[in-house]
C-alpha cells in the first residue's frame, strides 16, 4: 500500500480517538512525521504515533487477517478493558 502511495516521506500512523460504540476507536493513516511523534519500526515497516495513542497501545500488536472470514487489520490491545465485536472500538 505504502509503494503505491508513491509518497516516500509518509509512514503509517497508528492513532486512537474517541469514538465507536465502547468509548475510543483505532485509526490508521498513511501521514508524515509531527513534533512529539514517537517513530520506530515493526518487520521493517516505520510507524508514527503521538504520545497519546502511545499510551492506550503500549503493547499493542497489529496483524492483518485476510482469510475466509478476514477482518483486514485487527490490533490487539492488552489495555482494553473491552471491545466491540467490529474489533475497531475499546474502553
Amino acid at each position: 500500500m505504502h509503494a503505491e502511495l508513491n509518497a516516500p516521506e509518509k509512514r503509517l500512523r497508528v492513532f486512537v480517538e474517541s469514538g465507536g460504540c465502547s468509548g475510543f476507536q483505532y485509526g490508521m493513516s498513511f501521514d508524515e512525521k509531527k513534533s512529539g511523534d514517537v517513530e520506530f519500526a515493526s518487520e521493517g515497516v516505520p510507524i508514527l504515533m503521538d504520545p497519546a495513542s502511545l499510551a492506550y497501545l503500549e503493547g499493542s500488536a497489529v496483524d492483518f487477517d485476510d482469510g475466509l472470514h478476514g477482518k483486514g487489520f485487527e490490533i490487539k490491545n492488552p489495555n482494553a478493558q473491552s471491545t466491540c465485536g467490529c474489533g475497531k472500538s475499546f474502553s
